[in-house]
């Protein structure tokens, strides 16, 4: 769910509806929203796994000051969602641990 019309900041400018691949999943978004915040509409609350404890991390500050909401994006790991926009065709993974760096086709 996403608000569309504001009581302080008016109505939501229209932007084009793209799909994203997460796990596996299409899921719908915004274009241009950052990849945190379509998840969250999805449904999706975690985000990523801590490498010790193996302990579930989703949205924390929301400003990209702090590493709760990093995820693997088209192969990099640790790229901090909340501040990262969608984009048509990306390929967003569940970073378990300090991720995994994957070759680029």
């Amino acid at each position: 769910m996403m608000i569309e019309n504001h009581p302080i900041l008016g109505e939501l400018e229209k932007k084009e509806k793209i799909t994203f691949e997460f796990d596996g999943r299409t899921i719908s978004a915004h274009e241009g929203e950052p990849i945190a915040a379509a998840l969250l509409a999805a449904g999706v609350k975690v985000l990523r796994y801590t490498e010790k404890l193996r302990e579930p991390r989703g949205i924390s500050c929301a400003l990209g000051r702090c590493t709760d909401c990093v995820m693997i994006v088209n192969g990099v790991p640790n790229v901090r969602t909340c501040v990262t926009p969608v984009q048509q065709g990306m390929k967003v993974e569940t970073q378990h641990g300090l991720g995994i760096w994957r070759n680029q086709p």
